[in-house]
Parts: structure tokens; sequence; C-alpha cells
């Protein structure tokens, strides 16, 4: 009898969406960014800024962890797309996303937005 893993999956800790295409685009994280998942999110990123996109929308709004990993993927992002003159916004709902983001002073550095979480999906 072996031991089943007691970590979950990746895809089970964190989902990541692409709403757009071209010079805008809207991704959609949902779960968990940790150092387990956060590869998964900084490979979409990085994706995107290889491409067109002028605007880059990183809805964290459905994210219910944040930490060091997470934070290093959107502070890499942020870097790179103002090297390459890609507006990036960042949205944040729950107090999980935005008191890391806080603390770290990236809020300030990203200009992350406080949204309403019933209102989510209404978020360009």
């Amino acid at each position: 009898m072996t031991a089943s893993s007691l970590d979950p999956p990746i895809t089970d800790l964190l989902s990541v969406e692409i709403f757009g295409s071209g010079p805008a685009v809207r991704v959609t994280a949902a779960g968990e960014v940790d150092s387990t998942s956060a590869p998964v999110l900084r490979q979409h990123l990085d994706a995107l800024l290889d491409g067109e996109v002028r605007e880059l929308t990183v809805d964290l709004g459905q994210v219910t962890f944040l930490d060091s990993a997470g934070l290093c993927v959107l502070a890499a992002a942020h870097r790179r797309a103002v090297r390459q003159d890609v507006t990036m916004r960042v949205f944040a709902s729950s107090r999980a996303v935005i008191r890391p983001l806080q603390i770290t002073g990236l809020w300030d550095l990203l200009e992350a937005e406080q949204t309403d979480p019933a209102h989510q999906q209404g978020v360009a």
C-alpha cells in the first residue's frame, strides 16, 4: 500500500483564465497563489507579455491566498510591463490578497484597485 500525496494537484490550487486578445487582455486567477502554483500564473503573464498586449488586467478577485511567491510574480510582471510600455492593472477584493500587497508596498506600486466581490465579473 502506498500513501497518496497530501498536496493537491496544482490545477486544484489555481485556475487561470484569459479573456480577450491582442492589445487588451484580462487574466482572471482563482484559488491559491503560492510557491507551488505561482509558476502557473507567471507562465500566463509572461506569455501575454511576449505577445502584442498593451493593456493587461490581472483580476485577483477570486484568489483566496497570496504568498511571497505570488507577490514576486506580480512584481516581475509589473517591472516587465513598465519596460514594455504596457499598462498593467491589478484588481483585488479579499483581505487575503489586499493585505499582503499593502504590507509589501506592492499595493501602491501596482496601483492596485479594490473591487466589490459581488461585481467582480463586471470589472473591465
